[in-house]
């Protein structure tokens, strides 16, 4: 199977965490693609019906996209059990949580680098970090205990998240204000496949 992506985007991150925890590491290939809002490689036009990674290409299959998805994939391919059944809602939900984080802090990357300076809409930008610092304040007050539990997919995605946080708005300075959170990061970020995927580009 090939992977398109690179090493900067949160959502790749996403599915070679995964593929790091499930052992499945040496069975993806990974091609390395430059694409943004309005620039796509053609290898993830041809790919991804709206020109975004990650795309999972296989052999024997359609190729699929969208990071929830092929995360989703991977698990069942290997039988990790990182969406437990008994547990699949919260899961899920921590999961699209995660994503909704990134979904914000990428949109603020994107304003900065896609759009002229004059044309930059900054109220719009901190809206974007509201949404990221609610999240978050959510993550603390209801999703602690979740997150200090056996791993699964929901926990994954909130690691990529914080760890995007740190890569892209370090000067923000998330930790400041969510202590809770941040202990966990320091510990979830020692995970083996969160440093053998840490952002760069």
């Amino acid at each position: 199977m090939q992977l398109l992506g690179n090493n900067a985007s949160p959502y790749v991150r996403k599915v070679r965490v995964v593929l790091e925890e499930t052992g499945q590491t040496d069975e993806v290939e990974l091609i390395e693609v430059a694409t943004s809002p309005i620039d796509s490689a053609p290898e993830v036009t041809a790919a991804h019906a709206t020109k975004k990674i990650p795309a999972l290409i296989r052999p024997d299959g359609c190729t699929l996209y969208d990071s929830r998805v092929i995360t989703r994939f991977l698990d069942a391919r290997a039988g990790a059990k990182l969406y437990r059944d008994n547990r699949i809602w919260e899961v899920l939900t921590l999961e699209a949580t995660g994503d909704a984080i990134l979904d914000a802090a990428v949109l603020m990357v994107y304003e900065g680098r896609c759009r002229p300076e004059d044309k930059q809409d900054h109220g719009w930008v901190e809206a974007q970090w509201g949404k990221v610092t609610n999240a978050l304040e959510a993550l603390e007050a209801r999703w602690m205990s979740h997150l200090s539990g056996p791993l699964d997919a929901g926990q994954i995605a909130i690691g990529c998240a914080l760890g995007y946080l740190d890569f892209r708005h370090g000067g923000r300075e998330w930790r400041k204000s969510h202590g809770a959170l941040d202990d966990w990061y320091a510990v979830f970020s020692e995970r083996e496949a969160m440093k053998a995927t840490v952002p760069a580009g």
